[in-house]
């Protein structure tokens, strides 16, 4: 196959339908017949990155290995293609903008006027098709954040609609919308669909492909119905139901020969269904599992979204323990001593969620010191290891006022402070260490155990460190750096050898953990919290 594919997910009549979890399923899909295939998420806002963004805004702040701050969708494909992402697949308006505006300035344009069309959309066809120039994939999948009709996100169609006319059979358009269902009438709505797709032609684009959102199943005369109104073929009308889980999703897609109607319609041959043997197991154990694993997540942000990465690595980390995860959120804003026995008495296990900033911090200290001295197992991650350390300096060490600099200027006790070299910059985005570094673990940890190799590459996202000033009083009192960056001397994990599991990472070892390859850390971890 010598040219590469594109196919476009774009989405109508409300956002979050899950464009990501369709974008994800079909490169799933046409990965197990063969193909080699990455996808991308072009986003309409004008932020640079979602690095400075609020997760109660966009879910959290999902990293590459490569150090780009990504959305979340990004962590749904490494996860179901079991592929890494880069920064080319994430791509945001101002990005976009950045650039033309970077080459206006510099003289590139030769005093032409800069407008939408065609500067702005040649750069967005140029970022739609690097990946692909570049490491020649057989499918290049592009999910379009936002929802047909967005004011924000015109330009990016009409990049469609000119990459579909200059690709011909090489391009295609999926679109995704959503099915009502009006309790008080019993009746699945297809008019909102039907204006969707009304709303896409309007803008010269033809969808190929319709996967209709739905609470509920949708009948043959309603699927023939919206056929006839968007002029698209029955078989190209896929309904996706609302599943338990969203691992289910490409097996669905699968039965209803998704995979199959692209390859058609891209005039490729069918060959064999691929029986996806792994994926199935996974799914099966999943169903089977009848005891549940009870996990507190203590964190600052009641949403879901916002720890989205921590959670499929619990709930996979679960089924291949045979077990289902059961996860409670426990919001350290209200975690006091007089409560948190409680809050946490019937946990199996706590993880201690990573964040920024002051908010809800003192209920982590809370939360950290009642599972050390009840020896819950406990895992801590990024500013959660970080806690570990400043509630054991002040309640094993005897400092009272230690701190992080990062929540106090002025503590005399920094366990945790800012590196020297960082100190100088004011910018929010580019102070921290993001990506991927190297981690040499020591071979007498329970770390060890659960990695089974002494080096290791995660990926980070912060920007204070744990102070070595202190790491020889740390030690001598019972809780050992057991991860150390080669390069820098810092301290990547601590631990408590003496309680059945407590372990912090600076690192977040959820964001490399994947449906076929679940992360040592939370496999362990979890399997703590069973014996517990």
């Amino acid at each position: 196959m010598a040219e590469t594919k594109y196919i476009f997910v774009t989405g109508g009549v409300a956002s979050s339908l899950g464009k990501g979890i369709i974008s994800s399923s079909i490169g799933k899909l046409l990965q197990a017949r063969g193909y080699s295939v990455t996808i991308q998420k072009f986003d309409p806002y004008i932020n640079i990155d979602p690095g400075t963004l609020n997760p109660y805004e966009h879910g959290e702040c999902y990293v590459t290995v490569d150090g780009h701050e990504a959305d979340l969708d990004l962590g749904h494909y490494e996860r179901f293609l079991g592929i890494q992402t880069t920064k080319a697949n994430n791509i945001t308006t101002g990005r976009i903008y950045k650039t033309v505006i970077d080459k206006e300035r510099r003289g590139d344009y030769l005093g032409k006027t800069i407008q939408i069309i065609p500067h702005i959309t040649d750069e967005i066809k140029r970022n739609v098709k690097l990946l692909g120039n570049k490491y020649k994939f057989d499918f290049v999948i592009t999910e379009i954040g936002g929802t047909v009709g967005d004011i924000e996100s015109l330009p990016y169609l009409e990049s469609i609609r000119q990459l579909k006319w200059e690709l011909g059979k090489n391009a295609l358009c999926v679109h995704l919308t959503y099915v009502p269902y009006l309790a008080a009438a019993k009746e699945l709505k297809t008019k909102p669909t039907q204006h969707s797709v009304k709303e896409l032609q309007s803008v010269g684009i033809q969808p190929d492909i319709l996967v209709l959102r739905t609470e509920h199943e949708l009948n043959t005369n309603l699927r023939k119905k919206v056929a006839l109104f968007c002029n698209v073929d029955e078989e190209s009308v896929v309904q996706s139901m609302d599943m338990p889980t969203i691992y289910e999703v490409p097996l669905r897609m699968q039965e209803q020969k998704l995979d199959e109607t692209i390859l058609k319609k891209m005039g490729l041959p069918i060959g064999e269904t691929p029986t996806l043997g792994a994926w199935r197991d996974f799914l099966n154990r999943r169903h089977n599992a009848t005891e549940v694993v009870r996990i507190g997540l203590v964190g600052k942000y009641d949403l879901q979204d916002a720890y989205k990465s921590i959670l499929e690595a619990l709930s996979q980390a679960a089924t291949y323990n045979d077990r289902k995860a059961d996860i409670h959120f426990i919001n350290s804003e209200k975690l006091t001593d007089d409560n948190v026995e409680a809050a946490l008495k019937d946990m199996d296990g706590v993880i201690i969620c990573p964040g920024f900033g002051q908010r809800g911090i003192e209920g982590k200290f809370v939360a950290i010191k009642y599972c050390r001295t009840h020896n819950v197992p406990t895992f801590g991650i990024c500013l959660g290891m970080q806690c570990m350390a400043i509630e054991f300096a002040r309640n094993v060490l005897g400092y009272a006022d230690a701190n992080s600099r990062e929540m106090d200027e002025k503590t005399p006790h920094n366990v945790i402070d800012i590196m020297e070299e960082q100190k100088s910059v004011t910018n929010m985005g580019g102070t921290m260490r993001l990506g991927a570094y190297e981690c040499v673990i020591d071979p007498t940890s329970k770390t060890y155990q659960a990695y089974k190799k002494e080096h290791i590459q995660e990926r980070h996202r912060h920007r204070y460190e744990f102070n070595n000033h202190f790491k020889a009083e740390f030690e001598k009192a019972g809780m050992k750096c057991v991860g150390i960056n080669p390069e820098s001397d810092l301290v990547e994990i601590v631990e408590i050898p003496t309680l059945k599991w407590f372990i912090g990472t600076q690192f977040h070892p959820e964001y490399s953990s994947t449906v076929l390859n679940p992360h040592p850390l939370f496999l362990s971890f979890i399997k703590a919290a069973i014996d517990k």
